[in-house]
């Protein structure tokens, strides 16, 4: 353990706190974490901790989820400019003109999303729980936000009319078919897995769609001997750590977050020191945004 880790665990020790940290956040931020996941796995840790204090290793609308989850524990994110421009791309008052045109429709908002947002949505849902969740609502017209092509994912399984929002991830965008294609002529017994966040054509060439999660329990379970990886390019330490012994190819090397790369050792070190920054959500938001999560926390 270096000295920095060594800090670290001391700090952690004394403020009673846990450390969850995101699949697709830095090598060495993996190896710090106390639990490693996707966004439901997280989410989920956040309302089991019984530490009081959640250092959120990821971007803010996951460290927003696990304060709304968990009120009275301090969330802290040890840079508070880590975004997600996804979560951007739609605000609550669009949601709330969105529902003006279609009247008895259900929203659905993906967890990449502001607590804003979620605040105005019936259900919120994550891309391992989406499908299920949209098929199992009593409602046959989802207004989906924000990500447009998790909706078309959606859309393409199920009989519900789904109405989406321009939304995208850019991360995901940047996988192209031609450099996909290559790869699997390169690598041609490889399995190509891809998260749902990409374009349908790139969702089209690949033997997997899956959520961060399912893919590390697919590998798991199946031990192919060369997986080509169509989602951020963090994931792959996650599989490598759990699964060593299999050949992993990234799809793109160009596919990686800015946003999720910004915290290093050094901010979670002082973040713990200084118990800051501190995530705040105003009562009566977080409050209405608790209800559609623990409606997604049931599938």
């Amino acid at each position: 353990m270096d000295n920095i880790t060594a800090e670290i665990r001391e700090w952690q020790k004394k403020q009673n706190a846990i450390i969850l940290v995101h699949n697709y956040q830095p090598a060495e931020i993996q190896e710090i974490g106390d639990f490693r996941g996707d966004s439901l796995d997280l989410s989920r840790k956040a309302a089991q901790a019984e530490a009081e204090v959640i250092v959120f290793c990821g971007v803010r609308f996951m460290a927003e989820t696990a304060k709304i989850l968990s009120p009275r524990k301090t969330v802290l994110l040890p840079d508070i400019e880590a975004g997600c421009p996804l979560a951007d791309m739609v605000t609550a008052k669009d949601i709330r003109e969105r529902r003006k045109e279609y009247p008895g429709a259900t929203v659905v908002t993906y967890i990449n999303s502001s607590v804003e947002a979620k605040a105005e949505s019936d259900y919120i849902c994550t891309s391992s729980n989406a499908l299920r969740l949209v098929n199992q609502i009593p409602e046959e017209t989802v207004l989906f936000f924000p990500d447009q092509n998790l909706g078309d994912f959606i859309r393409e399984k199920t009989s519900k009319k789904m109405v989406l929002w321009p939304g995208y991830c850019p991360t995901h965008m940047v996988f192209l078919p031609a450099e996909l294609a290559a790869l699997k002529k390169k690598y041609p017994r490889a399995i190509l897995m891809v998260h749902p966040e990409c374009r349908r054509e790139i969702r089209n060439m690949a033997d997997l769609v899956f959520s961060t999660g399912d893919m590390v329990k697919w590998v798991k379970k199946n031990n192919p001997g060369e997986v080509i990886v169509g989602t951020e390019i963090g994931m792959i330490h996650r599989l490598r750590r759990e699964n060593p012994n299999i050949t992993y190819i990234p799809g793109s090397d160009q596919a990686s977050c800015p946003n999720m790369k910004k915290i290093t050792p050094e901010k979670i070190l002082r973040s713990l020191k200084e118990l800051k920054p501190i995530i705040t959500v105003p009562v009566g938001i977080a409050e209405r945004a608790k209800l559609a999560l623990e409606r997604m926390l049931k599938y």
